[in-house]
């Protein structure tokens, strides 16, 4: 799949098959990840990869209880280091999930951006240290459903041309 119909065809999947995802295809998925910019090319950030499904389930629950998060092949848990790079580790990390997640579709995988989540209760479930930030999750595997595409805001909400407020249009 190309890079721009990977982007537009991009949904957040909320309904998982329990299938594997195979060794192959999770390394692809991380590696682009790990191929993400940061500044200075710090890479200030932890993934933990979860497949355990105990685990899976007590990392669900700490995400205020989004149980079907449990039902993907993994978990995956985006942590921030701080002592590494104190402004940038949050835009970091968004970048590396940003190519975590489009590698993911490109492979036919569903994933689903979780910032709802009870940072303690992650941090304890998943051993994180106490001063390393988590940052986002999100579950990694096979789609049960195909969402369609939410509404997107107009191109003059969004886009400015030479100042703010004067709207780009198409």
């Amino acid at each position: 799949m190309d890079t721009l119909q990977t982007i537009f065809e991009r949904r957040s999947v909320r309904k998982y098959k329990q299938d594997a995802i195979p060794a192959e295809h999770l390394q692809q998925i991380l590696e682009a990840g790990r191929q993400a910019p940061t500044a200075a090319n710090r890479q200030p950030w932890h993934i933990i990869v979860i497949g355990n499904p105990q685990q899976r389930q007590r990392v669900a629950e700490a995400c205020n209880g989004q149980i079907w998060m449990a039902d993907a092949a993994y978990i995956l848990v985006a942590v921030g280091l701080p002592e590494v790079s104190k402004k940038w580790y949050p835009v970091d990390i968004g970048i590396t999930l940003q190519n975590i997640v489009l590698a993911a579709r490109s492979l036919g995988y569903g994933t689903c951006w979780i910032g709802a989540f009870d940072p303690a209760k992650v941090k304890e479930v998943c051993q994180i240290p106490a001063d390393l930030e988590v940052v986002a999750c999100t579950p990694l595997g096979v789609p049960a459903v195909a969402p369609e595409a939410r509404p997107r805001k107009d191109w003059g909400t969004l886009f400015s041309v030479d100042t703010y407020g004067n709207p780009l249009t198409r």
